[in-house]
């Protein structure tokens, strides 16, 4: 049955969010059209989304959610088994628009659906309108026909990052940001992740990484990769605006406990680059005024750190032939039970974000003892 629920948190009835690395039932993406986010068309981008796409559905059911003007041109380009609905989206962003899945112990399945406004709406938003983005969470939760909680925040997928056992690990860039939720403290924002996705310990980072648009997104600067185990994005030059961030997040994490009092032990991945748009790549967009502008020599949040943990496979990006092999060596030591595969990403990058931004995961339901 699909409720939005009214007073009671998803907390208080059960539910709790799981980590990334636990068991998925499926994965949820968009398809890139946008001519002032993706050059030429987005046929560049397409190209690198099959790719992504395809890697992911040797691990798990993989959703393509599409326009109707896309549909066909989608559905011939994905491979047959990958399955392509009629999903509109202002963009691809499926990490920040789509939903917050939950589980509970009995077996169910629910979503959080949060405020979205295009990270930042009309003071530092990317684009105008985001209507269509803003509805995806409540079609997919009719779609799944499952539970879904109206959380009247605004959050971005992006912005969280959840050990599955009580710890999440946030920026206060993003979320303490007046552009998103100016009327909440900092006490309040740690209440609302605390009763809607079932943590008990908090680790705010200050930054995320340098220029990232997103207003500092955790995923792109640090994620979890087993309980009390954490990927850092890291780079040795202290000339880099980066060297301070992911040192300071360094020292963070060096001290902090997870929920089960445990240490952390970081994980260091190389930075790639430092990378910035082209000219022929800052040409082939549209510019318009509503639109975030993409111009040559702009630098890039391009990190190794953005990748996608499936069931049986890790999709990383491959953003530098300097350091991909470094940083794939380092993956393949993080999870050695996984196939590492490699995807060009730049594509994904020029739009402002990267693999683990334009996917999402569906947890594994529970499933009822007999």
């Amino acid at each position: 049955m699909i409720t939005p629920t009214s007073s009671a948190t998803p907390v208080s009835l059960g539910f709790s969010m799981p980590a990334e690395f636990a068991p998925h039932d499926a994965c949820w993406m968009l398809w890139p059209q946008r001519p002032d986010t993706w050059r030429y068309g987005a046929k560049p981008a397409q190209q690198a989304f099959v790719e992504v796409a395809t890697a992911i559905a040797e691990s798990e059911t993989v959703f393509v959610g599409v326009n109707d003007e896309q549909y066909e041109n989608a559905r011939n380009q994905l491979p047959d088994s990958i399955r392509v609905v009629e999903l509109s989206s202002n963009d691809a962003w499926m990490r920040d628009v789509g939903p917050t899945f939950l589980t509970h112990p009995d077996g169910r399945l629910a979503l959080v659906d949060w405020e979205f406004n295009a990270w930042g709406g009309l003071e530092g938003g990317l684009y105008f309108p985001w209507d269509k983005d803003r509805r995806i969470r409540t079609k997919i939760a009719e779609m799944l026909g499952v539970e879904r909680f109206v959380a009247p925040v605004v959050l971005e997928g992006g912005a969280i990052h959840v050990d599955g056992e009580g710890t999440l690990i946030t920026t206060e860039e993003c979320l303490l940001n007046a552009n998103r939720n100016p009327n909440l403290s900092r006490d309040d924002m740690e209440r609302v992740l605390r009763n809607t996705l079932g943590v008990d310990t908090i680790i705010w980072l200050p930054r995320g990484c340098y220029l990232d648009e997103t207003d500092g997104h955790v995923d792109n600067l640090c994620c979890f990769i087993a309980p009390g185990e954490v990927a850092l994005n890291w780079t040795d030059d202290d000339t880099d605006p980066q060297h301070a961030i992911s040192r300071e997040a360094l020292a963070i994490l060096e001290q902090a406990r997870d929920a089960r009092g445990r240490p952390l032990k970081v994980h260091k991945l190389p930075q790639p680059g430092p990378l910035t748009i082209e000219e022929d790549e800052a040409s082939g967009i549209d510019r318009l005024s509503h639109s975030h502008p993409r111009r040559p020599g702009d630098r890039m949040a391009g990190s190794y750190v953005n990748f996608y943990i499936g069931n049986s496979v890790v999709v990383m990006p491959l953003l530098d032939p300097a350091r991909d092999d470094e940083a794939r060596a380092i993956i393949e030591g993080l999870f050695p039970t996984r196939r590492v595969i490699g995807v060009p990403a730049r594509e994904i990058l020029l739009g402002g974000g990267n693999i683990h931004c334009i996917t999402q995961q569906q947890p594994r339901r529970h499933r009822r003892q007999a």
